[in-house]
């Protein structure tokens, strides 16, 4: 039987570093839950060695990736209709 790609642990955590990096050149919590939820996949492939099929796999990255984005939103976002101002320029 031959290995599919997406049952491999470090295809994961190669996927969710670089979803980590896009979210440092976009940042907003868009990418990270998506590189949470990759990452998990990953550790959950490396420790149970477990060779799921794709669509379970997509289904606990999507779960998992859907609440850490629902957790980062409500612990980092600001409170609703506060609006962040500056009061000074940095060339000031």
């Amino acid at each position: 039987m031959e290995t599919q790609i997406w049952t491999l642990w470090w295809v994961w955590c190669a996927a969710a570093l670089a979803l980590a990096i896009l979210e440092v050149l976009a940042p907003g919590f868009i990418f990270l839950g998506f590189a949470i939820g990759a990452a998990a996949v990953g550790l959950l492939l490396l420790t149970t060695g477990a060779a799921w099929g794709l669509p379970l796999l997509l289904l606990i990255f999507a779960g998992i990736s859907l609440a850490a984005w629902l957790l980062l939103k409500r612990f980092f976002a600001l409170p609703k209709g506060q609006v962040k101002r500056f009061n000074h320029d940095i060339n000031d």
